[in-house]
């Protein structure tokens, strides 16, 4: 279906717009390797909360900087299942970096530079040899800005809270609306306020605002884009 031997598509935007979903069923689609850049962060964020690296006093950077050496991240597709799966030093981790604790620190995790540098560069090595799909906050911008496709997805922030409360709920987390929507407005200032690849549209991309659309037009908006680029 990928009319070039080897293409990048970029997909960037605010958090809980569904970015992860419409680029896993795009490579799916298309049989071509997702990388979910948000879930690497989580998974420093998730080791840096384990090994009392972030503390009530704040984040221990020298200590975060040593155990980067000591971070392995890698995404595995589960066939029977049919849903991707990221592992932390071996250890499948899907669920626990999705929860409140991690999501109320990551973006200040993600504010680090030495941490950006690291994982980018690691980003960077993913998409030099295979077709990829990538979702994040830097993908078009800092990580592949010479993507063959960029795409910024945005959405409503009450609509976004709601869409991140249900996945709570069925998660069992005793949380509320409001706390959600707390940390969605959070998150938002602090992307797009950081010193560190702040949150941007590229010039190039392709805004989708997705308040209202179904997975399957958002998918299909881009499939056509890609048509028409003739991509695939």
């Amino acid at each position: 279906m990928i009319k070039n031997s080897n293409i990048v598509i970029a997909i960037d935007g605010y958090s809980s717009c569904g970015k992860s979903t419409v680029a896993k069923d795009l490579a799916k689609l298309l049989n071509i390797v997702f990388i979910d850049s948000g879930a690497m962060y989580r998974c420093v964020t998730l080791h840096a909360l384990r090994n009392d690296i972030i503390t009530p006093s704040g984040i221990n950077e020298d200590l975060l900087k040593l155990s980067l050496k000591d971070i392995n991240i890698t995404f595995k597709f589960d066939a029977q299942s049919k849903k991707n799966e990221t592992f932390l030093n071996g250890q499948s981790v899907e669920s626990k970096i999705r929860g409140l604790e991690v999501s109320n620190n990551v973006s200040a995790i993600s504010a680090i530079g030495f941490v950006r540098k690291k994982l980018v560069d690691l980003q960077q090595e993913m998409g030099k040899t295979q077709s990829i799909v990538m979702d994040g906050r830097d993908i078009g911008t800092v990580v592949f800005p010479y993507a063959d496709l960029k795409i910024f997805m945005t959405a409503d922030p009450n609509i976004r809270a709601q869409r991140r409360f249900k996945e709570y709920q069925l998660k069992g987390e005793d949380i509320t609306i409001e706390q959600v929507l707390d940390n969605v407005k959070q998150r938002d200032y602090i992307d797009e306020n950081r010193d560190e690849s702040p949150l941007r549209k590229a010039d190039d991309a392709i805004v989708i605002d997705n308040s209202n659309l179904s997975k399957d037009e958002q998918l299909q908006f881009i499939v056509d884009e890609l048509k028409t680029r003739e991509l695939i």
